[in-house]
């Protein structure tokens, strides 16, 4: 197969020791090639302020599919959409990049060839190297019939992209990385496999692992011009040979390796970490390669984020555990919410809407807590939201406040726009049941910007008593023959009307909590409930 004339399919080497937009003043088109600038009809014409809407709207789309991996959808809304769907593909998947972010300035340009000139950034990520980001323009024409298209060119894909000059991808091959548990035992992709595509960035952090770069390179002779981007640092030879100690706990890595498989195979992660500190002892994801789910992923936590609801309640004195908070089947706020399989407890305490986990009750809630306080106490008792430096890239978490009252009732529930993984949730729980927030870490060292609040005690003591009861009595009772004073939450959180509920469980027991997302599970208690289960019968004894 001939090589693509973008650029070159990307190569191995061994270690070596690197638009101009004008507004147009006055554009003078003839009548007769279709002249709407002639007759004053210009993206900027009759003294608007911006460009057409349309015209963004189709720059923003275009970005939009591009980004989202459609390349045929983008390359339909430009000039020439055979030759764009080429370069599109060639150039993201020669260059290894995955989830390309294309996002559109908000000002535009009218150039002197008469398109409307919309400048972008592009972030890159090159897959296990790092993330690419150069600025480039997304020229736009309008068609005769008054639609607007992509003016296709090279360069708008990056403007030192011509035909005399392409990109190609270098990478340089390192030597396996190194890392170890909290007790120097060696870790590896084989005998922890979840922890496979996280090596190579703890020794890189470390001043090892993959390293390479895309080269601007002249398509006739193949020699490089330039290096637009370099990924990885060479190791200091005086630490090389040294390994990249961890806070992972190989017991308890491979009770969670090995407990994952209690997911029927359904996508799936873990977390587990220790409540005095926040280091985290175990992280497993199903299927084990690729997307680190345990730590990045954004789910909606569903109903384990009632602990931080129950916080922010009690924290303002607007409930107890033993008032009465009635839980019906159904409660309507711009929608019609319900329990799981339509369950009701007339006259129930507030303990008892915890220990069933009654939607409808904890939204009847709602009036008790301003638009932006759940978000508030998320972050300032929790850290959820803020900037968190793990060792691994993490995504934080996010609560904003709700846009109406609908979203306010489904925030309460840990639905609407509320997003964490089992990171944060084992987090959570950690804090929740000591009072304090600790930046998880799996490295030491990591820089710490968060700032909390301690949970008051008598918090605390509630917090603890609600998640105990929910083991001994509730929905988490499937974890109640195991040694040890556990604490749980359960949770299911709505995906869409075409997929099942995803299943959440969180736990604590002695100085470890866990968290654990099955995808499509169901029912947390269901799904991830003998996760966690087989998780800490596999290990009964704290670490130490």
């Amino acid at each position: 197969m001939s090589e693509p004339s973008y650029l070159t399919s990307p190569r191995r080497r061994g270690p070596r020791n690197g638009v101009r937009a004008v507004a147009a003043v006055g554009v003078v088109l003839a009548i007769a090639a279709g002249g709407s600038y002639a007759a004053g009809l210009g993206p900027f014409a009759r003294g608007d302020d911006g460009p057409d809407p349309a015209a963004m709207e189709q720059a923003r789309a275009f970005l939009a599919d591009w980004s989202a991996g459609r390349l045929p959808s983008a390359a339909g809304r430009t000039t020439r959409p055979g030759t764009a769907e080429e370069v599109l593909q060639s150039f993201t998947a020669g260059l290894d990049i995955e989830k390309p972010k294309l996002t559109a300035a908000k000002e535009a340009e009218e150039a002197e060839d008469g398109t409307l000139g919309v400048p972008f950034t592009a972030r890159m990520p090159i897959s296990g190297l790092g993330t690419w980001t150069y600025e480039s323009r997304l020229p736009l024409r309008e068609q005769e019939n008054g639609d607007w298209k992509v003016d296709w060119r090279l360069s708008l894909v990056h403007p030192r992209l011509s035909d005399t000059e392409k990109f190609r991808l270098e990478r340089e091959e390192t030597a396996a990385p190194k890392v170890t548990d909290r007790e120097g035992t060696s870790l590896n992709g084989g005998r922890y496999p979840s922890l496979a595509p996280l090596l190579g960035r703890l020794a890189g952090d470390a001043g090892g692992g993959p390293r390479g770069a895309v080269e601007l390179v002249d398509r006739a002779s193949g020699e490089a011009v330039r290096t637009e981007a370099s990924f990885g640092e060479k190791p200091d030879p005086a630490t090389a040979d040294q390994p990249v100690r961890t806070t992972l706990d190989a017991r308890w890595q491979s009770a969670a390796e090995e407990a994952l498989a209690k997911a029927d195979g359904k996508n799936a992660a873990l977390v587990a970490l220790r409540v005095d500190n926040g280091e985290v002892l175990a992280l497993a994801n199903s299927p084990s390669t690729g997307f680190n789910r345990a730590a990045s992923g954004t789910y909606a936590p569903g109903s384990t984020w009632k602990i931080v609801t129950s916080s922010a309640l009690l924290l303002k004195g607007a409930v107890k555990p033993d008032d009465v908070v009635d839980c019906p089947k159904y409660l309507t706020v711009g929608k019609e919410f319900h329990n799981v399989e339509t369950s009701e407890h007339p006259g129930a305490t507030f303990r008892k809407d915890f220990m069933e986990s009654c939607n409808t009750a904890f939204i009847s809630l709602r009036g008790k807590l301003d638009d932006a306080e759940l978000g508030e106490v998320a972050r300032t008792y929790f850290g959820v939201g803020q900037e968190w430096h793990v060792g691994i890239p993490t995504y934080d978490g996010s609560v904003p406040a709700p846009k109406d009252q609908t979203e306010k009732a489904a925030s309460m529930i840990g639905q609407g726009r509320i997003q964490a993984n089992p990171l944060i949730m084992a987090s959570v729980t950690a804090t929740a049941v000591s009072g304090e927030f600790h930046q998880p870490s799996v490295t030491a060292g990591n820089e710490n910007g968060t700032r909390t609040e301690p949970l008051p005690r008598e918090v605390v003591t509630q917090l603890r008593g609600l998640m105990r009861d929910t083991v001994t009595d509730g929905t988490a009772r499937g974890l109640a023959d195991l040694p040890g004073e556990v604490g749980a939450k359960t949770g299911t959180a709505e995906v869409s009307e075409d997929q099942d509920n995803n299943g959440w469980l969180v736990a604590h027991r002695g100085n470890v909590a866990v968290a654990v997302v099955v995808e499509e599970g169901v029912t947390g208690g269901g799904s991830a409930g003998p996760v966690v289960h087989s998780l800490l019968s596999a290990v009964p004894e704290d670490p130490s």
